[in-house]
């Protein structure tokens, strides 16, 4: 057998061991070049690190990197340092002597191995030392202690000598069954990978001293009966034990971990999309390819058993990208073929558009030469490659579409699979439905969105000159649009040009600019504000604000933030963006010539200071949007809309508001801030509550039901009275802005407002009283009445709401366990009379009379008739007045039995002292609103009748 042939080993024809030997030389050869190739690009103190890392393992030594104590496990299986080793260990320290063991003893560190891209075509610079140190089982507490101290050491000395190296401890017996630790290279997601880590390791993996894998010498086509054939090679002899390390075979890959792996790198894809795509798309075509999965490991095992020893065919980025290219172009995806040639360009990192720094090239560039020939590639386009740290919007832009539709794709593969092959344990489930909620989060687009162009693309967007121009919408008649062009440009040479972006709000394209990064503190910014009023004060302002809200980077989003929804955590609020509220104020030369500074009620004519709102939010997963309100209620549905977005556990987000317009700026932000501020105030604790507002002459009405505020604008104060009058399910409490309803009673009287109880007030004006009940509910109630005195005006409504309490009490079981439903009433005069301010409300003693004071007893019942109708029945001092005896002259029938039972002839008004409404509303809970909404009405026909009869 020639050492051109390829290498079959026949287990039943039996094994010559000079067969294996030649074997392990191949993988050994191959191991050396990637070990030189690797060697090339490193400093000479970072050769030094790789070259006395066998040695510092090997022997314990005080004055060497890495000692801990004598006790350190510390040996290396088949590891004899030479001469030049040696002379290197002893320019560390001079005392260093070498002794070598004698005999032949069992040592416990069995192997190292070298992960990651070094002497690979990727190699950078930066690259780091991920080192495999393989060790013999059975290690106690103590030992891998001290040998993981003696690792960290280790790593602290290389980082000295500028070397970045990782050491992972291997038990090659638990890792063979999948017992490991959680982390075993530095970019590795846990033990949901072990077949697939086990792939990776097999193809790219360096070996430094020690043993060496027995997968070695496995044919491919023994894969699957691995366990026998190794078994047969150490029991008949044909290698010795002591030389071989076992870390297992890769017959079957458990479909999971494809699951596993393609969430670990669609997470890292989100803010490194070129370093994932490779490994993800690797994954779907291991994925596609279950259960008869060809691993590369075992494409590279074949290629050594065949002596096809080309390192650059072998090197595992290019092994990748061959599997890659074979599979995109079997399906004639030739977009995913070109992104991924760019991905490996740009992962190799070696700009060919630019000479090397020596004439001498290296063989990775010669080999990316190789490769971008065959690909076609021009000099224009490597020219456009290599100036990636130079891309900005238009670039960042293009790119972003392609690299986004791999990972949405890439997603929606992976779900498909899971399903397919029902491998998402309730583990699973949980985390592809999280890692769909960081895409949906990152580059899903809806509406007032910003979107995020940039991840992980460009190192940076920020433009040296930009010109902001509003102008005419050229699409729709009287709009107007924002937009951003690059350069610093005239307002006429804008024209000319097409925009970086549009937008029909200027924040909308602000805040685009800072979620990206295109305007930063070194940027030139033209202004071109068209009919705006935007001022270059007002729009550095609006930056600075943007940039608190949404400082760069932002911070990664939190596991536990995605498992619920989204919900904001920092609010900005900008105030009359480009507009001044006093414009036609200031060219009229008009001054305020009211006190009135509110900025909701502004003057003696209330004009309200608010035109626009801009919201700009930060959510808890990293969403930035804005939303624009305009309009006469813009205020009232920011603030509606704010309510509602925030969570029902109570957090609140930041908020800021901001004003920068040219008149009351400050005062109006503060005016607004205050508002907001107070409503959640009043909002957070109480059930139901409601808050009442005034901008202008009009009112408004917010009301948070169960989970959703509503708003509801009242335009006039009869509207209003007549909204708070309607019923409520339960007690609502009633809060005022502290402008609302200035010099108006009820500005004192709604406040007033308490559950369980009555409450009664009366103001005097000119020989009338107006009357106002807010009941258990918190519902108003006003009637207006000629006022003889305190007496004959509280006294009839006392005894009409005792008698309602009474029914009421009446309908309720006698359990003792049930709590007390006693209402209280209580009285208060509005002071002072009309037609003065009202300034306080005082306090009344009920009205009292005693038992034998005579009264008519006038009493109504009241039940429902067909369309709508009611029939009523009078009962005066008890006597019965009905509709079916009287007909439409059922009033004018009671006022002249009043009328003849009186002495006087005057006729002062009658009352209704009790009302029955049980058939109207039924069994369901009454409140005291409703009878005195009937007791009004029939009082009004009733004294209607006495002043006609």
């Amino acid at each position: 057998m020639t050492r051109t042939q390829e290498i079959r080993p026949e287990i039943d024809e039996g094994i010559d061991r000079k067969v294996l030997a030649q074997l392990r030389a191949r993988f050994l050869k191959v191991n050396s070049g990637r070990l030189e190739r690797a060697m090339q690009a490193l400093s000479t103190r970072q050769q030094l690190v790789l070259k006395l890392l066998p040695l510092l393992f090997h022997v314990n030594h005080p004055l060497l990197p890495g000692y801990v104590s004598s006790t350190t496990p510390a040996g290396l299986s088949g590891f004899e340092p030479d001469d030049e080793l040696l002379a290197e260990a002893q320019r560390l320290t001079r005392s260093f002597l070498y002794k070598a063991r004698r005999g032949n003893p069992p040592l416990p560190i069995h192997g190292l191995f070298l992960m990651g891209s070094l002497g690979t075509v990727a190699q950078a610079e930066q690259s780091d030392m991920d080192v495999w140190v393989c060790h013999a089982p059975g290690f106690s507490t103590q030992e891998l202690l001290e040998l993981r101290k003696k690792c960290d050491l280790l790593g602290a000395w290389a980082a000295s000598q500028g070397a970045e190296a990782h050491f992972f401890l291997i038990d090659p017996a638990r890792f063979t069954v999948g017992d490991r630790e959680a982390q075993l290279t530095s970019d590795d997601c846990g033990t949901t990978q072990h077949y697939l880590l086990l792939d990776e390791f097999y193809r790219t993996a360096l070996w430094l001293a020690g043993r060496t894998p027995l997968w070695w010498l496995v044919p491919v086509y023994e894969e699957q009966r691995y366990a026998e054939y190794t078994h047969l090679l150490l029991s008949k002899r044909f290698i010795r034990a002591e030389e071989v390390l076992d870390l297992g075979h890769l017959a079957h890959i458990p479909p999971g971990e494809f699951i596993g792996a393609g969430m670990w790198q669609l997470f890292k894809g989100i803010e490194s999309p070129y370093k994932s795509v490779l490994k993800l798309l690797l994954t779907e075509v291991y994925a596609s390819e279950h259960p008869q999965v060809e691993c590369l490991s075992l494409r590279f095992k074949q290629a050594v058993y065949r002596n096809q020893l080309d390192l650059d065919e072998l090197d595992p980025y290019i092994v990748v990208y061959r599997r890659l290219e074979e599979y995109l172009g079997g399906r004639g995806e030739s977009e995913r073929l070109e992104l991924i040639r760019r991905c490996l360009y740009l992962k190799v990192n070696k700009k060919l558009s630019n000479p090397p720094r020596n004439r001498r090239k290296s063989w990775q560039r010669l080999l990316l030469e190789r490769l971008t020939a065959d690909w076609h590639w021009n000099t224009r386009q490597l020219a456009m490659l290599d100036s990636r740290s130079q891309w900005k919007v238009r670039q960042v832009s293009a790119e972003r579409r392609l690299l986004v539709n791999e990972l949405t794709y890439s997603y929606r593969f992976l779900s498909q699979f899971a399903r397919t092959q029902q491998a998402a344990s309730s583990l699973n489930s949980r985390d592809l439905g999280i890692l769909g909620r960081r895409l949906y989060a990152a580059f899903e687009r809806k509406a007032g969105k910003v979107e995020f162009i940039n991840p992980g693309i460009a190192p940076d967007l920020a433009e040296d000159n930009l010109t902001l121009v509003h102008s005419p919408s050229p699409e729709a008649a009287g709009e107007s649009q924002w937009a951003l062009f690059n350069g610093n440009l005239s307002g006429q040479e804008w024209r000319d040009f097409a925009p970086l972006k549009r937008a029909r709000e200027l924040i909308e394209l602000l805040a685009w600019c800072q979620r990206n990064g295109v305007i930063d503190s070194s940027t030139r910014l033209s202004l071109h504000p068209g009919n705006s009023d935007l001022t270059e004060f007002e729009l550095a302002n609006l930056l600075a604000s943007l940039q608190q809200v949404a400082p760069l980077p932002l911070p990664a989003v939190t596991e536990r933030a995605l498992l619920h929804a989204s919900t904001p955590s920092e609010v900005l609020l900008l105030i009359n963006v480009g507009l001044d509220p006093l414009k036609q104020h200031s060219q009229l030369n008009v001054h305020m010539t009211s006190g009135r500074t509110d900025s909701l009620g502004y003057s003696g004519v209330r004009e309200n200071l608010v035109l626009t709102l801009d919201q700009v939010s930060l959510n808890s997963w990293n969403e930035l949007l804005t939303s624009r309100y305009e309009g006469p209620h813009a205020l009232l549905d920011c603030l509606r809309d704010f309510l509602n977005s925030l969570p029902a556990s109570g957090e609140k987000p930041t908020l800021r508001v901001r004003c920068f317009c040219r008149n009351r700026a400050q005062a109006i932000a503060e005016r607004v801030e205050e508002l907001f501020r107070d409503i959640l105030i009043h909002f957070a604790g109480d059930r139901s509550p409601r808050y009442l507002l005034q901008i202008q002459q009009q009112y408004h009405m917010l009301q948070l039901n169960p989970g959703q505020v509503s708003h509801v604008a009242l335009a006039s104060l009869s509207a209003l009275l007549e909204q708070l009058g309607a019923e409520l399910a339960d007690y609502s409490p009633l809060h005022l802005d502290r402008h609302a309803l200035e010099g108006e009673d009820l500005a004192l009287i709604l406040p007033f407002g308490r559950p369980d109880c009555i409450q009664v007030f009366y103001r005097v004006q000119e020989g009338q009283a107006e009357l106002s009940v807010l009941d258990e509910h918190n519902a108003l109630w006003r009637q207006r009445l000629p006022f003889r005195d305190e007496q004959s005006l509280l006294t009839p409504l006392q005894r009409f709401l005792q008698s309602v309490l009474y029914r009421r009490d009446a309908q309720l079981p006698l359990d003792d366990s049930a709590p007390s439903t006693a209402l209280e009433i209580l009285y208060y005069e509005v002071l002072p009379p009309a037609p003065q301010r009202a300034q306080c409300l005082e306090r009344r003693p009920a009205p009292q009379s005693a038992v034998s004071h005579p009264f008519y007893d006038v009493q109504a019942i009241v039940e429902p008739a067909d369309s709508q109708r009611i029939h009523v029945t009078l009962y005066c001092n008890h006597r019965e007045f009905s509709e079916l005896e009287y007909g439409a002259e059922l009033f004018s029938a009671v006022a002249r039995h009043i009328l003849a039972q009186r002495s006087e002839p005057e006729r002062y008004p009658c009352y209704i002292s009790d009302l029955d409404l049980s058939r109207i509303l039924g069994d369901g809970q009454t409140q005291t609103i409703h009878y005195l909404r009937y007791k009004a009405k029939l009082e009004a026909a009733l004294n209607s009748a006495l002043q006609s009869a």
